[in-house]
């Protein structure tokens, strides 16, 4: 899927007042955008566009911005609903690539290794990728928004410095393997709040007796909410104005 979501019909949808009372919206982020980004380009179109600077509003779960896909907007009263939003199941498709690493375990940060693929098979992966089903101990990214002493994780990352971060309990519902290729991977993965896919790709190297990184990340699911039917940020705000200055 690329960046243009599915954007249904805003007409009977979403209006100005719906925002401010409360709504929970679906969005497709962008490659590049971070979550706060989203955020503050609806924030700042109501301001602009309507003059109201109160809008409440938030989202249920961060999306790195090397990742795109499924954001949930809330507004309003709904704001409310944002941590039960963040505890529910995600889904994501993940292409890794394999034979590289990097500090970050994606593409934020050069490579920095690199290791033999050719003694990898498909059946090797398999293996790994039942072995990373169930519930999962898994050591987050220094590269993360985890705090160390106060600290944000990627701060002291970023200033050369080395740190482990404790493990956390993740629960790895599915993982299909989508694609095999010698140097890269293509999977499906259903997990709990908190899991790091970029983790899940740098452990899926080091099983492998190899290296691996997070080449992409598209986020389809977040419980019931699909990706399929997110709107597009630019074209959201675009359908709520015409819309209003039509009425």
């Amino acid at each position: 899927m690329d960046n243009r979501a599915v954007i249904p019909n805003l007409t009977e949808s979403y209006s100005i007042e719906s925002l401010l009372k409360g709504e929970i919206i679906p969005f497709y982020k962008p490659l590049g955008w971070t979550s706060f980004d989203v955020v503050n380009k609806l924030k700042w179109f109501v301001k602009r566009n309507f003059k109201i600077s109160n809008l409440k509003i938030g989202h249920a779960g961060t999306l790195d911005p090397l990742a795109e896909g499924l954001l949930i907007i809330c507004t309003g009263k709904l704001t409310k609903a944002i941590e039960s939003i963040q505890n529910q199941p995600k889904e994501y498709i993940a292409t890794i690539g394999l034979g590289m690493t990097t500090p970050s375990y994606d593409l934020e940060t050069k490579f920095d290794n690199v290791f033999p693929t050719e003694h990898i098979t498909r059946e090797q992966v398999e293996l790994v990728l039942e072995k990373l089903r169930g519930v999962v101990f898994q050591t987050p990214p220094l590269f993360s928004a985890k705090r160390i002493n106060g600290k944000r994780a990627y701060d002291i990352a970023r200033a050369g410095k080395n740190k482990t971060l404790d493990a956390v309990e993740i629960h790895i519902y599915e993982n299909e393997l989508l694609h095999f290729g010698q140097n890269e991977l293509k999977l499906r993965i259903a997990c709990s709040k908190g899991t790091y896919i970029r983790s899940i790709a740098n452990d899926i190297g080091i099983a492998l007796h190899s290296g691996a990184y997070l080449k992409k990340l598209v986020r389809t699911k977040i419980g019931d909410y699909n990706a399929q039917n997110a709107h597009n940020p630019n074209e959201f705000c675009n359908a709520l104005l015409t819309r209003t200055e039509v009425n």
